[in-house]
């Protein structure tokens, strides 16, 4: 069996004890002053007359503290006058030695002179010595690498992965992106056997730069080479170097890349490399500020003067086109791997990784529900399956079936469904009418995907909304855009066909079918007006928020705009006049469609297809 490695006790705070010896001083204090005693207090002319007039039975002295037992059970107290002894004043009371043997009084003197110099010396010696010990305790913290306290802002956070601490996490559990497996897998190979690489002339690669939208597992790849590597491998993100201080950015780069040279050959893992490697010239602080001097230092460290380290940076971001030209030029990042998101085979693999360990039921095809998926990521696939699963719990079911997957695909894609929306029968009817336009707009069309399902049940900011089963496509041609365009015009269409009127219910349909208009006329060429160019910038300003056509940053004139937005009108125009005559012509398949959806709120891809396929009603014959 293997051994549990022992996990160490947290310590108590250093708060914890400075407030627990405060306490101890403060109590002392408050003891050896008799503040805790509970007699009542009498001035000291009125004690000594107590004691002139025989109702004393004892005094109690103890240092410049006077306590009085009284004849009938009772105790007071009074306080010496500072810097004047107990004889002088019994003596200036007229109170002698004789007057008390008279009155029959008992006198108990307690010298305290040096429990008051031993206290003196203890308040002048204690907080010094408290201070001296909370000052070496974090030093010592602070040169044994610790970076979370406040004398280790220079060190830094990235942790060295031993044995017992490597994610189990391994290259079986990666799928969906074989060819960066591949490109890592080599990059490991490097490490563990140079030899093989140095005899044919070949160099090391310094660092690869993982890229690729968010949830493809750029993390988790990492996390693999972790659980594989048999090498150190450090791991950190790239907003952990950057503080408020100046220069501790820096410096925490080099204590991780001396870190990793002690060790090497080494792996250095940097996660969200982009919080630190924007290009430079682009801050508020010009060549001073924080970041940039980080990111000089990073620089320096991966291609230097002095490079000759055996140390392999591996970063990951989805922002590669705002990182500095010079991280990402050969001898730094020497390769680039692209983390896409995962194609039909691709999520079928994944989803089969996440479904480990869980009972899916028999009539589940993650073959079918891959191709349901197209254009999830990774990340998406993972929370699918989790949303399955906790419908399966909720209705107390032993396996993960089909109903359950739909369910969570729904509450994935559109959210989770409005129950407690009540719709009247008016918004209904106008619901089922848009959606059942959509799809026979989409089911008459020739480059659309076949429609999966329709449903007029509220979901998320939707009041309903047809899914098709979209294809996995690297081109898309003109016929295709134009089909989608008329496709999202289709609910509008048929409001206006049935009702007379319009409403705010293809608001969203309207965006999506300018945006594709706008991408066909500025960057496809595929305007006959504009022709080939390609009209504003293609590319982000992380500093303004700005796209291409959505702002200020424009590269054309205003001639140039005016026809684009002339083109735009027109092909959106063109499309709706299809939509409309689509229709016009299927009218009483779409009645059929719309009145079952008002019965039934939803309906599958065969049911679908079935009232597509079937003849028109006869119109009833008249006598």
């Amino acid at each position: 069996m293997n051994e549990q490695p022992k996990q160490s006790r947290p310590g108590i705070p250093v708060w914890v004890w400075i407030i627990g010896i405060l306490a101890i001083i403060l109590g002392m204090q408050l003891w050896l002053s008799g503040r805790f005693q509970g007699p009542e207090q009498v001035s000291l002319p009125e004690a000594m007359n107590l004691i002139a007039t025989g109702k004393v039975d004892t005094v109690n002295v103890t240092g410049d503290q006077i306590r009085l037992m009284m004849k009938n059970g009772t105790e007071v107290a009074t306080t010496l006058d500072p810097g004047g002894s107990l004889d002088g004043t019994l003596s200036y009371f007229g109170v002698t030695q004789q007057v008390l043997a008279d009155n029959n009084v008992t006198l108990i003197v307690v010298d305290r002179s040096t429990w008051n110099n031993l206290f003196n010396l203890a308040m002048i010696i204690g907080p010094l010595l408290l201070l001296i010990w909370f000052f070496s305790r974090g030093f010592r913290q602070s040169q044994g690498g610790g970076g979370n306290n406040i004398f280790g802002f220079g060190r830094s956070r990235a942790k060295n992965l031993n044995d017992a601490e490597r994610p189990t996490v391994t290259f079986g559990d990666v799928a969906g992106a074989d060819e960066a497996k591949l490109e890592l897998v080599e990059v490991i190979k490097f490490l563990r056997e140079p030899e093989s690489f140095i005899q044919v002339g070949a160099r090391i690669p310094k660092g690869v730069l993982m890229v690729g939208p968010p949830g493809t597992g750029k993390t988790l790849l990492a996390r693999a080479v972790a659980g594989e590597a048999g090498v150190p491998f450090f791991h950190i993100s790239g907003s952990e170097f950057v503080e408020m201080f100046v220069g501790v950015g820096a410096s925490r780069v080099r204590d991780l890349f001396d870190k990793a040279k002690q060790v090497a050959p080494s792996i250095v893992f940097v996660d969200e490399i982009d919080a630190v490697g924007r290009q430079r010239g682009a801050g508020l602080g010009g060549g001073n500020d924080e970041r940039e001097q980080t990111l000089n230092q990073i620089l320096v460290e991966m291609d230097g003067f002095d490079n000759q380290t055996n140390i392999i940076v591996i970063a990951a971001t989805n922002r590669a086109d705002i990182l500095d030209p010079a991280l990402l030029r050969p001898g730094r990042f020497d390769r680039k791997v692209f983390v896409d998101l995962p194609d039909l085979t691709g999520r079928e693999a994944i989803l089969n990784v996440h479904a480990r360990g869980k009972p899916i039921a028999p009539e589940v095809s993650f073959s079918d529900l891959a191709r349901l998926t197209a254009g999830f990521s990774g990340a998406d696939l993972a929370n699918l399956i989790n949303e399955a699963a906790i419908f399966t719990a909720r209705r107390n079911k032993k396996t993960l079936g089909l109903l359950e997957f739909q369910d969570a695909f729904d509450r994935v894609v559109m959210g989770p469904e409005r129950k407690s929306r009540v719709m009247s029968e008016d918004d209904k009817k106008t619901v089922a009418y848009h959606e059942a336009g959509h799809a026979v707009v989409s089911f008459n069309l020739v480059y659309t995907d076949p429609v999966q399902k329709i449903t007029i049940v509220p979901r998320g900011r939707a009041g309903g909304y047809v899914m098709p089963l979209p294809e996995d496509r690297m081109v898309h041609s003109r016929e295709f855009l134009e089909d989608q365009i008329t496709m999202a015009l289709g609910g509008r269409a048929s409001e206006e066909v049935f009702f007379g009127r319009i409403t705010t219910g293809a608001s969203n349909d309207l965006q999506q079918a300018t945006r594709l208009a706008r991408a066909m006329v500025t960057q496809y060429g595929m305007s006959a007006s504009l022709g080939l160019p390609t009209y504003g910038s293609q590319r982000n300003n992380p500093f303004l928020g700005q796209e291409w056509g959505l702002g200020g940053d424009r590269d054309y004139s205003e001639d140039a705009a005016q026809t684009i937005d002339t083109e735009i009108r027109r092909i959106l125009q063109r499309n709706y006049e299809r939509a409309l005559a689509i229709i016009r012509k299927n009218r009483e398949s779409l009645v059929a469609l719309a009145n079952t959806l008002l019965d039934v709120e939803t309906l599958d891809r065969e049911t679908f297809e079935r009232l597509m396929n079937e003849p028109p009603p006869l119109p009833e014959a008249t006598a």
